[in-house]
């Protein structure tokens, strides 16, 4: 594979979710890194692609716009990756707007639970603040925390306070995020294809279950080249994206400061040439 060609990244998170780097920074990050193809999927935003478009001059990488949504129903968790959908898309305006309603309502009952729980209080000017993010979650919470002395750390946040709150399932359903992605003239891609709910793996049969299931409601691809798989990983995603026909795509995850793992990491070292399924997916949007 050439050096130009590697530069692939499509798969990261600006601060409209929970990385670090502003829209305007992870251009210019990405630009500084090399990477030549790139997408923007904040967790259930499309505020970044809306926000960098403006700003793309001639030369700069190419961008796809992207999102992540995080869903669940009764068979598990799925975080489903949209590429190439319209921005202004109204069935993709509704299902972002139905996951921040479900998001915003989250955020209040935990802020209650510590209160009620621990007796963790924050400056009304704090929680404003914190509630006027574009996608609070549990680690802007847990930054909260550690500003007062509660957490030392945000997964300590997370583990011994935020975690103990069983909060009732309501998300997003994978077939609502499938069917808004296409009907934006998208393409829907499973992220991360063997990570379930928490430290759990996927694997076998379980795994080509899941896909069936989300193929029937429209996948049309698997993020087989990603940063966290090992070898055996990444190479069991790319068998069973070429026995199912699917599109596979290449991703960091890249979160800032918030992840050790860099822009365009190497998950695609050892690959002579683009693979097969991930060049059929940039043919998609003539790249």
């Amino acid at each position: 594979m050439t050096d130009s060609s590697r530069r692939i990244d499509l798969h990261m998170h600006t601060t409209v979710s929970d990385g670090t780097d502003t829209p305007p920074e992870i251009l210019q990050n990405v630009k500084a890194a090399g990477i030549r193809i790139f997408s923007v999927t904040d967790h259930d935003a499309m505020k970044a692609g809306a926000i960098i478009c403006p700003l793309l001059q001639t030369d700069d990488p190419a961008f796809i716009p992207g999102i992540e949504f995080s869903c669940r129903d009764e068979q598990g968790k799925y975080h489903i990756l949209g590429y190439g959908y319209d921005l202004n898309a109204a069935s993709m305006q509704a299902v972002v707007a139905h996951g921040h309603s479900l998001r915003m309502k989250k955020v209040r009952a935990r802020l209650d639970f510590l209160q009620t729980e621990f007796g963790f209080t924050f400056p009304p000017e704090e929680v404003e603040a914190l509630l006027a993010l574009d996608n609070p979650g549990k680690p802007h919470i847990g930054q909260l925390m550690m500003r007062h002395g509660y957490a030392s750390s945000i997964s300590q946040a997370i583990q011994d306070y935020l975690d103990q709150l069983q909060l009732e399932s309501e998300y997003v359903r994978p077939e609502e995020a499938i069917a808004a992605i296409l009907a934006g003239g998208g393409v829907p891609v499973l992220a991360h294809p063997f990570y379930g709910s928490g430290d759990e793996q996927i694997l076998g049969q379980d795994m080509e279950q899941r896909l069936h299931r989300l193929m029937d409601f429209g996948l049309q691809g698997l993020e087989a080249y990603y940063a966290g798989f090992s070898g055996k990983l990444r190479a069991e995603a790319v068998e069973l994206a070429e026995r199912f026909g699917l599109f596979t795509t290449v991703g960091s995850d890249y979160h800032g400061r918030n992840k050790l793992v860099g822009l365009g990491d190497a998950v695609l070292d050892g690959c002579d040439e683009i693979p097969q399924g991930l060049q059929r997916f940039l043919e998609v949007f003539g790249l």
